[in-house]
């Protein structure tokens, strides 16, 4: 907001320099981005701009004001905001005159008609006759745009940008010739055309508020009047509106246009509802004292119940004292929020007060608390430490943190990454036809128009990054978020992602070349998830290859999936052979039993080499889990060690070498106690997956 000190301290006028009149607006909450006299800035060489600061100062006696406001004080987009705000904070007296309710000297009225009030709550307009457009600008006038950043056009169009900068409402002016019938307020037909001002013309969408008429529409609501229905030289009567448009209808539009304007600027942030009628009352005095002419009829059309609420909040001085951390009168608060122009009663040491039309940011106790501590001034609140003893956080042994979690794949060679959760629409139907992906509304690029479902995409961007890098050997996993959608829910849960892809180690001269397999990457997630029992079972996957894809689950619960990418991808992301990928869910992964002491035995283990032969389809992991869950007395470890295919076994079968080792940590076991627990192993085997000893299995 570049404004004219001159025209601002004819609104208020505080004791201050210029420096100290930026310093108090600096501290009180807004950035001054620059100070310079008048047309300074257009003085290219720097040396030559500060030499002729000093000389600009005194013939023009004038500084232009760059001040930066937040995208909560629309109010502040206005010289009578920034008057306020100046008055607040300095305590210099207002000297801001009303408005004079303009006589009406002709009963020419146009009909009103507002179709959408939720939209529109209110609307003032009036028609000026008998005026001459064609009249110079006054100067003082022109000045003030100019060093406002805007260009004067003709003296009607300059009026309404005057009282847009004076009051903070924009208003729009209307050739009267170019209308038909009544003012209506809508939204746009489905196809409906617009050509505005700047000469675009666009197609409307029923989203689009527009001032019409009965015929055609005049301009898009809040934002660009209609080409049509521009003011010229030998215009002689106007139809003046001031609108307050809902900024929630507002919002959106001008990114999606792909042009900024004044107005629009204002109204998605919210302008003072109560301010319309003043400010046409106020362009219609400087109209008639510029161009001439005679005033119509005011129109107000309200919608009392479609305008903003400005409910009362209480506000506690305890509760000051507790966020502050300074204690402030309660006569001192009263003068604030006078200063402020915020009405209030009071309660004891409490006040009721209620946020005036023009702020839209005040709305909670909160709100007010800051209001006080930026008026009473940051500066004069000490820093204090506070008197807390600190305490330590549990660290719960029943769990791991996600960083814990994480540290483990680092130790393990992986290499963590960081990706959009934005993906391409593409990318997610290759990797599964039958996914239908969260949809972004407004997507930062074309290429990035759905959420991710999975992690995959990422890593394998990822993976062809570093390819084109020459990096062959690629280790990576990124820990985030998924969104999927089940009707109207939505779900977004934790997934730790890895990618793996070419040699399983550094070249090396210890060891020969190897690409990494699946079950490389099986053992680290089994590393990964100890002490939990992790189980992969064969399952099928759209992404991954038909026979290497395995569901991962954790203390016998689906908790994700791992297996080869499936040989129609590696063609599609152009590939040189296919990595491994994995997906688990980051909540089973944070368990972790507690540690239980277990008595250290003197005594020596057995150990009973078993082979038992299965049918080929039967899982190893199965029988271990079997065995392990059996509770047979004195075995203490059932482990894997080789299986076996080929002569000696019937087609379609395998055996499995399976190491026990047995211990009491009382005595020695006996040979009839070893006999019968490795009895008892065998009879699990039989019942469960109908295996045998190999050395009775048939030839």
């Amino acid at each position: 907001m570049k404004f004219s000190e001159q025209w601002l301290r004819q609104l208020c006028n505080p004791p201050l320099t210029t420096r100290e009149l930026c310093d108090k607006l600096t501290m009180g909450g807004f950035e001054v981005e620059s100070a310079l006299p008048v047309d300074s800035h257009n003085i290219r060489d720097p040396a030559n701009r500060r030499a002729a600061r000093t000389t600009l100062r005194e013939e023009t006696g004038d500084t232009v004001i760059d001040l930066k406001t937040t995208p909560n004080r629309p109010d502040c987009l206005s010289l009578l905001g920034i008057a306020r705000e100046v008055s607040a904070l300095t305590g210099a007296e207002q000297n801001v005159s009303s408005i004079a309710i303009t006589p009406v000297a002709f009963a020419g009225t146009r009909p009103l008609r507002v179709e959408a009030a939720a939209a529109c709550p209110r609307f003032a307009g009036r028609s000026i006759d008998g005026i001459t457009a064609g009249n110079p600008t006054p100067e003082w006038m022109q000045r003030r745009l100019q060093r406002s950043g805007i260009r004067s056009i003709s003296p009607v169009v300059d009026i309404t940008n005057y009282v847009m900068l004076e009051c903070g409402q924009p208003l729009h002016a209307y050739d009267e010739r170019s209308l038909s019938g009544a003012i209506v307020v809508r939204f746009a037909h489905a196809g409906e055309k617009l050509a505005l001002l700047n000469g675009e013309v666009i197609v409307l969408e029923a989203d689009d508020l527009l001032v019409a008429d009965e015929e055609k529409p005049l301009g898009l609501a809040g934002i660009m009047g209609g080409k049509d229905s521009g003011i010229a030289d030998d215009t002689t009567r106007v139809y003046l509106e001031g609108a307050f448009w809902n900024p929630a209808i507002i919002q959106g539009k001008m990114r999606r246009l792909g042009f900024v304007t004044d107005a629009g600027y204002r109204f998605e942030r919210g302008v003072d509802f109560l301010g319309c009628a003043r400010a046409v009352e106020r362009a219609t005095e400087l109209i008639l004292e510029i161009c001439g002419g005679t005033a119509g009829p005011l129109t107000d059309e309200i919608s009392a119940s479609d305008l903003p609420r400005r409910d009362p909040v209480r506000v506690r001085t305890a509760r000051v004292t507790r966020l502050l951390g300074v204690t402030i009168e309660p006569d001192a608060i009263a003068d604030i929020f006078a200063r402020l122009n915020l009405a209030f009663t009071r309660d004891g040491s409490d006040f009721v007060v209620t946020p005036p039309s023009f702020r839209f940011d005040l709305a909670i106790e909160e709100d007010l608390v800051e209001e006080i501590a930026r008026i009473f001034g940051y500066e004069a609140i000490p820093a204090t430490s506070a008197a807390r003893i600190a305490s330590m956080l549990p660290d719960p042994e029943s769990g791991r943190s996600l960083d814990a979690v994480k540290q483990r794949l680092v130790a393990l060679d992986w290499q963590e990454i960081v990706t959009f959760s934005f993906v391409s629409s593409a990318t997610e139907a290759a990797l599964d036809p039958d996914m239908q992906p969260v949809r972004v509304l407004n997507p930062i690029a074309s290429q990035m128009d759905v959420m991710r479902s999975s992690l995959m995409p990422g890593l394998l961007a990822t993976l062809q990054t570093n390819l084109n890098r020459q990096h062959s050997r690629v280790r990576i996993f990124e820990l985030g978020r998924t969104f999927s959608r089940d009707g109207n829910a939505y779900a977004q849960p934790l997934r730790l992602g890895g990618l793996a892809f070419g040699p399983v180690m550094p070249e090396q001269w210890g060891a020969p070349p190897r690409t990494i397999d699946f079950f490389d990457v099986k053992g680290d997630l089994e590393i990964l998830s100890a002490p939990q029992s992790f189980c992969a079972v064969s399952t099928v996957h759209p992404a991954l290859h038909p026979g290497r894809a395995a569901q991962v689950r954790l203390n016998d619960v689906e908790s994700g999936w791992m297996g080869e990418l499936h040989p129609r991808l590696v063609r599609y992301f152009g590939l040189r052979e296919a990595p491994l990928l994995f997906e688990l869910d980051a909540a089973a992964l944070m368990n972790a039993s507690s540690p239980r002491a277990k008595p250290l035995s003197a005594l020596p283990s057995v150990r009973r080499d078993v082979a038992i032969v299965v049918a080929e389809e039967v899982p190893a992991g199965d029988v271990l889990m079997a065995l392990q869950g059996a509770g047979i007395p004195h075995v203490e470890t059932v482990r894997l060690f080789d299986v076996y295919r080929g002569p000696g076994l019937t087609e379609g079968r395998k055996s499995l070498a399976i190491l026990v080792l047995m211990r009491d940590t009382s005595r020695t076991l006996t040979d009839a106690e070893i006999d019968d627990s490795v009895a008892a192993l065998i009879r699990v085997v039989a019942e469960q997956f109908g295996g045998s000893l190999r050395s009775q299995a048939p030839q």
